[in-house]
């Protein structure tokens, strides 16, 4: 981190509301979590008088092996659990204290005061603060145009997929004809997964000369658990590995994210739920706004004739938060809104009067 750069930058705007009594459609996690995480969050509690080992071995071999079963259920289009493995490279599984610290582990491993890094936009307000961060100039990219950019003289391309808070998935083979160009380029290319497990897609984890970012708020509904890892085939491992902090992982965390990460089972179940609920959610908020196709579970809706301002407003007085979606790079009339559950999204819509 560039210590003359910290002055220079400021905090970004999230989703996410404390308010106990409010149901928060602005922060894109899964209501529920798997069955049994509760018990071994509280069984971790004696082996956290003890320092954890610093390898993580279990957590890493639940990521890897989960990474795998991805791939296999995307190949094959199966809900099977069982775990299919080809002759393709294994990834190094870093352990984080969530997606973002990921995020800026990578980005302290390659960028370096001066740098360009290929930023897309409307996306994770994170990215380029934590570019600056770096002391490093952050490009600002339009993301339906960011496969298609020259990534020489960049040391750094970010790709967001699904996109947040746009909510497509990028074409695989375009994706992977940009990894190509990267890697020919000698630019790093981290492609931040962080809802890439409500889709059917399978990660890039095991492409050469990227770096994914994954997390376990999301799809496992534990935003305050802060879980994560990076994985990648790339020489960056090594590097990874090294600058990785020590102990940088809880022993609660890593004992649920192993839990959760075996259950695939309830993964597949919420990618049919949110899929059905996304559709009909979106069927639904067409009559009153313009919604953006989507592959997450969020939808990014354009407000008509009307203020952004109100329509917050008028949520919040039935009890639901929604996103401002304003404080994105380059958008100034929408609103970001979560997919749940069938009765809790319609909750939504009789707050947005659809």
């Amino acid at each position: 981190m560039d210590s003359e750069a910290i002055d220079t930058v400021s905090r970004v705007v999230h989703g996410g509301d404390t308010d106990p009594d409010v149901l928060d459609f602005s922060a894109n996690t899964n209501p529920v979590s798997p069955a049994g995480t509760r018990n071994v969050y509280e069984a971790a509690f004696d082996r956290a008088r003890r320092y954890p080992d610093p390898a993580y071995p279990a957590f890493r071999t639940a990521a890897a092996t989960y990474l795998d079963w991805e791939r296999s259920a995307a190949a094959n289009g199966t809900t099977s659990d069982s775990i299919a493995h080809d002759d393709g490279p294994s990834p190094t599984i870093v352990p984080t204290a969530g997606g973002l610290i990921g995020i800026r582990l990578a980005l302290e491993c390659e960028l370096s005061a001066g740098d360009s890094a290929i930023v897309p936009t409307p996306s994770f307000s994170e990215y380029a603060r934590e570019v600056r961060l770096q002391g490093a100039t952050p490009t600002f990219v339009d993301h339906n145009r960011v496969l298609d950019i020259d990534p020489a003289d960049h040391a750094l391309a970010i790709v967001c997929n699904p996109n947040n808070p746009t909510g497509e998935t990028y074409d695989r083979d375009r994706l992977e004809q940009f990894a190509a160009r990267c890697t020919a380029a000698d630019t790093t290319l981290l492609v931040d997964e962080a809802f890439l497990d409500f889709t059917r897609e399978s990660s890039m984890a095991d492409r050469q000369g990227v770096v994914v970012a994954r997390s376990l708020t999301k799809i496992f509904g534990l935003p305050g658990l802060r879980a994560g890892f990076l994985a990648t085939t790339d020489s960056l491992a090594e590097r990874l590995v090294t600058a990785q902090p020590t102990w940088g992982l809880s022993t609660p965390a890593a004992a649920v994210g192993e839990h959760c990460l075996g259950r695939t089972v309830f993964v597949e179940e919420t990618i049919d739920r949110v899929e059905h609920e996304r559709e009909r959610l979106a069927d639904r908020l067409a009559d009153r706004f313009e919604v953006l196709p989507s592959d997450a579970p969020f939808l990014l809706l354009e407000v008509p004739d009307v203020s952004v301002d109100r329509i917050i407003d008028r949520a919040r007085e039935h009890g639901v938060a929604i996103r401002d979606a304003r404080s994105f790079r380059g958008l100034d009339s929408h609103v970001r809104v979560a997919v749940k559950r069938r009765s809790e999204n319609d909750r939504l819509l009789e707050a947005l009067d659809v």
